[in-house]
């Protein structure tokens, strides 16, 4: 097995080349944003004083949307790229690969539904239907926040000792391509 002069740090972690590197770093960013977003939702359906959700609900719409539009080029540098160079030595049906697919699935179907059933709210939206539509937000980051972890302490150094030094650079060239 080839090993890379960065391929140990010396704190005991592994340390990434620059294409995993980056992956990892887009994390910091959409974690804030996804902090954010809990945070929002975590709010509807708090205050007994208010009886209409659906400004709120409109406001939580926007920063999700905005949020996906981080997270999208994010997702689809790992499944377009990095998840089909890894599946060529740990395979895509069950393992790591899979169940890493399976948690973007799983993320951006709670948020697909939450912006289909909030797409075009009409007159008032009481507590109860604002607090089951906001759990759709609160449940993808809880999916995200596992998977980034995931992702972080298994994918990243996993695909830092599996892939070859001219795999790294493809995979460097393609991510930087999307």
């Amino acid at each position: 097995m080839e090993f890379s002069p960065c391929m140990m740090a010396h704190d005991g972690d592994v340390q990434l080349c620059p294409a995993l590197q980056q992956l990892k770093d887009e994390h910091g960013p959409l974690n804030e944003q996804k902090q954010q977003l809990v945070d929002m939702a975590q709010q509807i359906g708090q205050n007994d004083e208010t009886a209409d959700w659906k400004e709120a609900l409109l406001t939580l719409r926007e920063n999700v949307q905005s949020f996906l539009e981080q997270l999208d080029p994010h997702s689809q540098r790992e499944e377009g790229v990095l998840f089909p160079m890894m599946a060529q030595y740990i395979g895509r049906t069950s393992g790591p690969i899979a169940v890493m697919e399976y948690e973007h699935d799983q993320a951006k179907r709670n948020i697909a539904t939450f912006l289909e059933q909030t797409a075009h709210l009409s007159g008032t939206v009481n507590r109860e239907a604002a607090k089951q539509l906001a759990f759709y937000v609160i449940n993808a980051y809880h999916i995200l926040t596992e998977h980034f972890m995931k992702e972080e302490h298994v994918l990243f150094p996993m695909a830092e000792k599996l892939l070859s030094n001219d795999e790294k650079e493809e995979l460097a060239q393609k991510i930087q391509a999307i």
